[in-house]
């Protein structure tokens, strides 16, 4: 496990080299049936925790990938993440989460 933060440096450690920019995505397409029932929350009112698991998996898999592949740098922390959402299809039918930020080596 390693220290993953949107701030530009960890307060503390002092960054000891700067391995590279990283990235992770993740590319999720909505169920039928899951949509079904959240347009169905959506017209009664209140949250559709579908659509809130499905984007918590998605931000799970796309940070999961961000340090796998700061790993494979050498780093042992990942500074100024930027989390991204966006919407894909003609029907808008997928989610994408993208992170990204610079891999460190910090002490």
């Amino acid at each position: 496990m390693i220290t993953i933060t949107t701030t530009p440096s960890i307060e503390g450690r002092k960054i000891n080299r700067y391995c590279g920019i990283v990235c992770g995505e993740a590319i999720l397409g909505a169920n039928l049936f899951k949509d079904i029932f959240a347009g169905i929350r959506d017209l009664v009112g209140g949250r559709s925790q579908t659509y809130e698991k499905e984007l918590q998996r998605a931000r799970d898999i796309a940070l999961r990938e961000l340090e796998e592949r700061a790993l494979e740098l050498g780093a042992n922390a990942v500074i100024g993440v930027d989390l991204d959402y966006e919407v894909l299809g003609q029907t808008n039918g997928m989610l994408m989460v993208s992170a990204s930020g610079t891999a460190v080596v910090v002490e």
